[in-house]
């Protein structure tokens, strides 16, 4: 074991992935547009203090949410694609992958998709709001934690294997570029959002522009599909929710009944409760049984969930970062596979909500 933990240990140092290392699909990638935007914000006065002493006094934008975007040729015929990142991570969660390999955001593009990425309100080109941290009259342990996951807590949590450089024999995840992984990291500053959360109301801002839209999220995003959906879901044709953290199990039987008017697809992988994730109070295997306990409420209400769970699937070694792993296209063949059946089944809702 200890020369697998070194071997890894120098694939970190001689394996980082670099320009040369990318792989080029052979087949161009056919697009009609692409480009950014932001959805939500508020201006806001702030003090010269506030502002960090550049300048005086005066106003500001916060809470705005920045949207990648790609639009295949010829526009896409069918729904369109939101890809919600997680917990100290950007939009980049999506894309190339940490060794070099397409990423989901273009996959799901060459499927016939439109797919938008966003960066979650006070995250990446999100931007946060940095009045919290320069005023001085604030003590310190009043002000909200950066958060970040070190390597070593990264690797149990994130199911690569039970402890840095001791992948499971089966791991998915390209192990020798998890340099690269690291490098994707952001200090989480969700913290210093208010509540709710600014992304939930951006996510069904964009969804009802989109119209019929499918928002995909992964981790600490988990459950902001169903909060968007809960404030508005006219835009919203499908749910998929990438190992999150938890499933709510706070709603009422009206918000349920309200979330069972939209398809639900749950997916986790391997290893669930094999190894302490390094996280007080947290294990994979807690989320992945309240979500079944949430896909039966669903179910019971007359909805259309299901959980992906892929070992069951006869599909090994997938780690948290599945949109990653080795297999990813194999994964992501699986969910478009069940959007293609589901998505265009979505009940209409009667009343107000």
């Amino acid at each position: 074991m200890r020369v697998l933990a070194i071997a890894a240990g120098l694939a970190r140092l001689a394996c980082a992935q670099s320009f040369d290392q990318l792989r080029t699909p052979s087949s161009p990638l056919m697009l009609e547009a692409q480009g950014s935007f932001f959805v939500g914000g508020e201006s806001v006065a702030q003090s010269a203090e506030e502002l960090g002493g550049f300048g005086p006094a005066g106003h500001i934008t916060v809470n705005q949410m920045y949207v990648r975007f790609m639009i295949p040729q010829g526009g896409g015929n069918k729904a369109s694609i939101v890809m919600i990142h997680g917990m100290t991570l950007t939009g980049k969660t999506w894309e190339t992958t940490p060794d070099g390999r397409m990423g989901w955001d273009e996959y799901f593009v060459r499927k016939g998709h439109a797919v938008y990425v966003p960066d979650q309100v006070s995250r990446g080109r999100s931007g946060f709001n940095q009045s919290v941290y320069n005023r001085s009259a604030a003590p310190a342990t009043q002000k909200p934690r950066m958060l970040r996951f070190s390597d070593e807590v990264a690797w149990p949590n994130f199911r690569f294997g039970s402890a840095e450089g001791s992948p499971y024999r089966d791991a998915q995840f390209p192990v020798s570029a998890v340099d690269q992984l690291s490098k994707q990291a952001t200090p989480d500053l969700g913290g210093t959002v208010p509540r709710p959360n600014p992304t939930h109301g951006a996510l069904a801002e964009l969804a009802s522009k989109l119209k019929q839209t499918i928002l995909i999220s992964h981790s600490q995003s988990g459950s902001f599909p169903l909060a968007a959906a809960l404030i508005d879901p006219a835009g919203i044709s499908g749910m998929v929710l990438i190992e999150p953290g938890s499933c709510p199990a706070a709603y009422t039987r009206d918000q349920i009944i309200a979330l069972s008017r939209i398809p639900t697809l749950v997916v986790f992988g391997d290893h669930l409760g094999d190894t302490p994730t390094g996280i007080p109070g947290f294990s994979w295997q807690t989320a992945f049984d309240g979500c079944q306990t949430f896909i039966e409420r669903v179910k019971d209400a007359g909805g259309n969930a299901e959980m992906l769970h892929l070992p069951a699937k006869d599909i090994h070694g997938n780690s948290h970062m599945l949109m990653q792993d080795n297999n990813n296209l194999e994964i992501a063949g699986l969910i478009l596979q069940w959007i293609e059946t589901n998505a265009g089944k979505r009940k209409e809702s009667h009343g107000t909500h």
